[in-house]
């Protein structure tokens, strides 16, 4: 059967037409504020808003009955690509960003919530601009896509395939209703958190701007922050104490976020995901903090709380993806280097916000591990692998393994095609990791995520790698085989 191309280019049309909205919020902010980015704005809001009308009419006629997970995996990774071409245009028409390579790693950056940046001075930037960035992140950390299927009835269209394909590994099927009911809900819980970490940063030192950007940033855990400071310019415990929770609930699954508030609790306790990712977190909080006491002098550290709050909010940011810093990591020694590549790997639970392989898949590939051990001493020991209680099929591991695989074969070459195209060896593989699990923070010259100094062809690969990061590496590499394009 073909791929339904009318359908494809119905949901673009669809998507930009809504993404238009966006666009036109970080506008008012911009004349709100009085900033010269007002124009560059408006130009590229009329710009999206007429390609979605072109497309949505040229696709009006589209049969959504004959749209298949093809369709589905290939409008979604359309829809990140398209997005960034359009959603660069503010920087590029208002000459924040100089030239299209920039512009669009700074976008794609921000709609896969990696927070990796080619700008140098953000505080220069006017606040539409600021605002915008932080706005993209927020969208990815849900999903544009779920935003979309929530509003798509609107426009006549199907919704499963796009949730299916953008919603890799969500276990969606607790919720039972209909794919729209559960993209609507899981908006709702979204936002919902988002109000409150705003509320609780701006009874802070923060001003209502700062906190809300910072909101969207925690809970998308994207990491774009206004000040070039990123959370350190503050240098306020509370405010780190309120990024550190925004940034741990990021990481969990946003489903329990919806049965707790039903009531329903015993989903968040009897979760072993989520027990599994809040003990890694505590597990390395210890070790980071052992590691700055016990180098009190190069560090610096002298105050108890400071110590562990620094090493905490450090490891909360790395395992969550999102990249905010309160201090230099970087500067606390080869080990730590290596402890930070570690926590870029795994990440958060499966559902939520953040990337990386996640907490789940590391929860099976682990007691996996540990039941082969076993049977080599019991060989004929029927070993099931459980998580909650209920045994794991085969085919769910073996999905799992390949998965695991493909995730650090990835990292592997991307570390070494950065690697020829110039950079250092612990550059190149924290780069490639931080891009791969959309984390943006990385080691050497790049550790604060700051890529203008790299190559136009290492800026082009990063983009793409982590956009197949943000959708789960099958859905972007699938459309790379011969056979996804066959009748």
């Amino acid at each position: 059967m073909r791929i339904n191309v009318s359908y494809i280019i119905k949901i673009l049309g669809s998507i930009l037409i809504l993404e238009t909205i966006f666009m036109l919020i970080a506008t008012g902010v911009a004349f709100v504020y009085g900033g010269e980015d007002g124009r560059p704005f408006l130009i590229s809001s009329g710009i999206m808003f007429g390609a979605g009308v072109l497309l949505f009419v040229a696709g009006r006629k589209a049969n959504e009955y004959h749209a298949g997970r093809r369709e589905g995996m290939l409008a979604v990774t359309l829809t990140w690509t398209i997005l960034s071409f359009f959603g660069m245009t503010p920087f590029y028409l208002g000459g924040y960003i100089d030239n299209i390579t920039d512009a669009y790693l700074e976008t794609m950056s921000g709609f896969t919530t990696t927070g990796m940046t080619v700008l140098d001075d953000i505080e220069s930037l006017p606040h539409g601009i600021l605002f915008w960035r932080t706005l993209m992140q927020w969208q990815g950390g849900i999903g544009m896509v779920v935003f979309t299927v929530a509003l798509l009835p609107m426009f006549g269209g199907s919704a499963s395939q796009l949730f299916d394909a953008e919603t890799t590994g969500f276990s969606h099927e607790r919720f039972r209703p209909r794919v729209t009911q559960v993209a609507k809900r899981l908006s709702s819980i979204y936002v919902l958190l988002t109000l409150l970490i705003t509320l609780f940063l701006w009874i802070g030192p923060m001003d209502f701007y700062d906190a809300l950007s910072h909101a969207m940033a925690s809970i998308s855990t994207g990491g774009h922050s206004t000040r070039n400071a990123s959370i350190a310019y503050w240098n306020s415990p509370y405010v780190d104490y309120v990024i550190m929770i925004g940034m741990c609930l990021g990481g969990m699954k946003l489903p329990l976020f919806f049965f707790a508030l039903k009531g329903d609790f015993k989903q968040f306790r009897n979760d072993e995901e989520t027990r599994w990712y809040l003990l890694y977190i505590l597990i390395f909080i210890a070790i980071t903090a052992g590691w700055l006491f016990y180098n009190d002098l190069e560090t610096g550290f002298h105050d108890i709380e400071n110590t562990i709050r620094k090493g905490a909010f450090q490891v909360i940011s790395l395992t969550t993806t999102t990249g905010f810093t309160t201090s230099e990591y970087v500067r606390w020694g080869e080990f730590y280097r290596l402890i930070a590549v570690f926590l870029m790997l795994v990440c958060g639970c499966g559902g939520s916000t953040s990337g990386g392989l996640k907490m789940g898949r590391a929860l099976i590939l682990t007691k996996n591990m540990l039941n082969e051990f076993r049977k080599q001493t019991h060989p004929s020991a029927i070993l099931p692998v459980r998580a909650n209680g209920r045994p794991i099929s085969h085919d769910v591991i073996y999905r799992v393994h390949i998965f695991a695989l493909v995730y650090f074969l990835l990292i592997s070459f991307s570390w070494l095609f950065l690697l020829i195209n110039g950079l250092t060896f612990d550059e190149a593989l924290a780069t490639s990791v931080s891009a791969v699990s959309n984390v943006g923070l990385s080691l050497g010259a790049l550790a604060d995520g700051h890529l203008s100094g790299i190559s136009s062809v290492s800026k082009w690969y990063i983009s793409f790698i982590m956009m197949v990061g943000r959708l789960e590496i099958f859905t972007v590499l699938t459309l790379l085989l011969p056979g996804f394009w066959r009748r």
